[in-house]
């Protein structure tokens, strides 16, 4: 596995792998890596013949400042799991390559609701600075396939919103979500949890499970209150549970009415914010 961290010296790389007729895909991150970015990287590697990982923590996409100092850095792991996974070449650049000149052009597209419900409503400017920056390192890898986790449904439909709108002509992959034995759904704010914390975190995915389950019986609104209700236990405080359009991220009145549904919902456990979401209903 090569690593670069001079975006000349990456385009040089994958110009010269793109001369042989290489096809890139590319797995942006922002490191503290576990076996949901694994599976991306491997599942890149079968579809592609370059794989591209960055390891990058984009300041723009944390609307807390506390959150951006106490994000986990495990460079020496990540760089060992990445070369296990088949990866080709990591690109972990600093704040002034990504940015050079401190310069942060914002890209003016215009979302709708996707940026504005969920994640949106609770982390103010975080879409904005995650679009801006998956701009940015598509425009150096320029690579033809591009791989992102389901956990992160909202961001996922931005990004393939913005491809669309801009025109630009990487293939979107939805990879699905790896999970521990328990079902909580792996994530590197998973290490910030306290034990007791970490023994409540399942309750998630149990919620999101049981509204699937009860879909055929229960509306929208009866299984979003359920799900609220269980999640609001001593230690758990829940932001939001959702029962979405998967195109259009509004919540729904009816399952019969919409071809692709989701489940998303964020919970806070101390200090630690998890987010997690399971397809209901596909087309």
């Amino acid at each position: 596995m090569y690593l670069f961290k001079k975006v000349a010296d990456l385009r040089h790389h994958l110009d010269a792998r793109k001369r042989e007729g290489k096809r890139i895909g590319f797995v942006p991150t922002m490191g503290a890596l576990h076996q949901g970015h694994a599976s991306l990287v491997r599942k890149s590697a079968t579809e592609t013949t370059c794989t591209v990982c960055s390891i990058f923590v984009n300041p723009t996409q944390f609307n807390e400042a506390n959150d951006l100092a106490k994000y986990p850095r495990t460079p020496e792991s990540d760089i060992a799991l990445l070369i296990e996974s088949g990866c080709s070449v990591l690109f972990m650049p600093d704040v002034a390559e990504v940015y050079p000149n401190g310069k942060q052009s914002p890209l003016h597209l215009e979302f709708g609701a996707l940026d504005k419900l969920m994640e949106g409503a609770h982390r103010p400017g975080h879409f904005a600075g995650m679009a801006q920056v998956v701009k940015r390192l598509l425009d150096i890898v320029q690579p033809d396939q591009l791989f992102m986790g389901q956990k992160d449904f909202q961001q996922f439909a931005i990004v393939q919103e913005m491809l669309s709108q801009l025109g630009l002509s990487a293939k979107l992959h939805m990879c699905e979500t790896v999970r521990e034995p328990d079902g909580l759904a792996m994530s590197s704010r998973n290490t910030l949890l306290t034990p007791s914390q970490r023994a409540l975190a399942p309750l998630i995915f149990q919620a999101l499970s049981e509204a699937k389950a009860q879909m055929h019986s229960h509306p929208p609104a009866t299984l979003k209150a359920a799900a609220l209700h269980s999640l609001s236990v001593t230690g758990m405080e829940p932001e939001y549970f959702e029962i979405v359009d998967g195109d259009t991220l509004e919540p729904i009145l009816a399952f019969e009415d919409h071809g692709l549904v989701v489940a998303c919902t964020a919970v806070r456990l101390g200090a630690v914010r998890l987010i997690d979401n399971v397809v209901m209903k596909t087309n």
